[in-house]
């Protein structure tokens, strides 16, 4: 089985040749591993038999296998995680399932982690097995109120026992970075408990949202997966200065993303015109 390395601070997947049926069928291929591992995984879990090892390990082999159907991964700044000392926050745009699938195989070997879910994962069928072995902040995300008390209070606690949390401000996944729904609840939480924030962009979907099941979207290989962690930042005061922060970073590397996406298309499409010429 071919290993796959986040020892260092950036990680690209490397040219790998996709067998015809990952190549043909990738979201079918990908899905039947996906809820292979689910179903195992939370088997482990209802035994207790599923620790911060075993999650970090099925993670991986949920990017080992987008990687064999032909999905591409491009990871920096790993880094500015090693360079924290202590618990953090990792706060990010929420695009897809993968992140939630994949983030745990790149910071947990780094960070102890849980992230904040909505309450309802916790009675998931089969999943929540495996949800509730891992701690998570959960939130009603219909009561703003109870949700950052819930947010300050076990956050906090969390976070004072060394838990890093993963956070998307967002709320729930959505194609486009939308700044109007990025709540400060990361920056706040970070000022209170007085840990640092890394900010965390990210490009997910090559895992479309499905429907009328959402993590049960489309596979496209021919979009790349980008996570990019940026410089640590201690929140000081109201914190304004730090939101502000996260947002443009997040947008930055949006924007340039886009741009190499459109640059990638367009000598596609002319090699494509010369082929046929």
């Amino acid at each position: 089985m071919r290993q796959i390395d986040f020892s260092g601070d950036s990680y690209t997947t490397p040219p790998l040749k996709i067998g015809w049926f990952g190549r043909t069928f990738p979201s079918f291929a990908f899905h039947f591993q996906f809820i292979r591992y689910t179903i195992t995984c939370a088997w482990q879990a209802a035994r207790g038999n599923y620790g911060d090892d075993d999650w970090a390990a099925s993670s991986l082999a949920m990017v080992r296998h987008l990687e064999q159907v032909g999905v591409k991964f491009e990871i920096t700044g790993l880094d500015y995680l090693r360079q924290v000392d202590g618990p953090c926050l990792v706060v990010g745009n929420h695009m897809s399932s993968l992140e939630t699938a994949v983030l745990p195989s790149i910071v947990q070997p780094i960070k102890h982690a849980t992230f904040v879910v909505k309450a309802s994962l916790l009675n998931y069928p089969i999943f929540k097995h495996v949800m509730r072995t891992r701690d998570p902040v959960a939130v009603t995300q219909t009561d703003p109120r109870q949700d950052f008390k819930l947010m300050m209070e076990g956050g906090a606690e969390r976070l004072a026992r060394g838990t890093s949390i993963i956070i998307f401000p967002e709320g729930r996944r959505a194609a486009k970075f939308e700044v109007e729904k990025f709540n400060s609840v990361g920056v706040k939480l970070a000022s209170r408990a007085g840990v640092p924030i890394v900010p965390l962009a990210l490009m997910t979907d090559a895992w479309g949202l499905g429907k009328p099941i959402a993590d049960f979207g489309a596979i496209n290989p021919m979009r790349k997966v980008r996570f990019a962690f940026g410089p640590p930042m201690q929140v000081e005061g109201r914190g304004g200065t730090e939101q502000a922060a996260l947002i443009e970073f997040i947008q930055a590397k949006l924007d340039l993303w886009a741009v190499e996406d459109a640059a990638v298309g367009m000598v596609t499409q002319c090699a494509a015109v010369n082929e046929g010429n």
